[in-house]
């Protein structure tokens, strides 16, 4: 009997330092937990390099952008480009024309890498729904004249007058893929590639545009593809 209460007394000693111990050992794991790193929110605005770099090789090319984004959780931006480009398109002895003009584009980026710390680095994907204002002037062209069929050909002369028409408008969809690094404080540099699908288009009366600012060459698939280098700065708000 007396083995019995000893045995019982022991147990409750034990379970109450074990209560006593408990409590400690919480407030440990509670204080290593709320140690937050918190991260910039704010406005980052910056330039698309590519293009003057584009402008300094290409003779036939000109062009800017400006590129946006507002954090608004902590892995999802709103994001806008806005630009102007001038591009002169050459087909092989068919036609020259020129295209010019502004246009913007609107989306999100979402970011899929998981920063260490206090990182603020970034490889997302994102979408645009992008619309451009232009004009096209069709420079030169070459009419087919031929008739192959009945065996009869004409000697084609090309047609040197400019023919220009103004309002016309584009719009399409676009899915990127890019990384931004954050190489200085609140300065970042980002690389970024896009597949175009274009939703329509409003073509110079006779002729098919080849080239729509913001857009790039425009595919017979209706399809484009592009690309940006782009330094920018953030100004931060708020930090969450």
């Amino acid at each position: 009997m007396y083995k019995y209460f000893i045995s019982l007394f022991m147990v409750f000693v034990i379970a109450e330092v074990y209560a006593q111990e408990q409590p400690k050992d919480s407030l440990i794991t509670k204080e290593k937990d709320s140690i937050i790193y918190k991260t910039n929110y704010g406005i980052r605005l910056g330039v698309d390099i590519s293009k003057p770099i584009k402008a300094v090789f290409d003779g036939a090319y000109a062009g800017f952008e400006i590129v946006g984004d507002y954090r608004i959780k902590k892995n999802l931006y709103i994001a806008a480009e806005l630009g102007y480009e001038e591009e002169t398109t050459a087909e092989f002895m068919v036609s020259n024309s020129t295209a010019k003009g502004n246009y913007i584009r609107l989306g999100i980026n979402y970011n899929a890498y998981k920063n260490w710390l206090d990182m603020n680095n970034e490889i997302f994907v994102g979408y645009r729904y992008g619309f451009a204002l232009f004009d096209q002037t069709l420079n030169s062209y070459t009419p087919n004249v031929s008739d192959a069929e009945n065996g009869n050909y004409f000697p084609a002369v090309t047609v040197s007058s400019p023919i220009t028409e103004t309002n016309l408008n584009a719009h399409w969809s676009e899915i990127m893929l890019g990384v931004k690094a954050e190489t200085l404080k609140n300065i970042f540099v980002s690389f970024s590639i896009s597949y175009k699908i274009l939703m329509s288009v409003k073509d110079q009366n006779n002729f098919k545009t080849l080239y729509a600012p913001g857009f790039n060459r425009i595919f017979e698939s209706n399809t484009g593809f592009g690309f940006n280098y782009t330094i920018s700065y953030l100004i931060p708000f708020t930090k969450k």
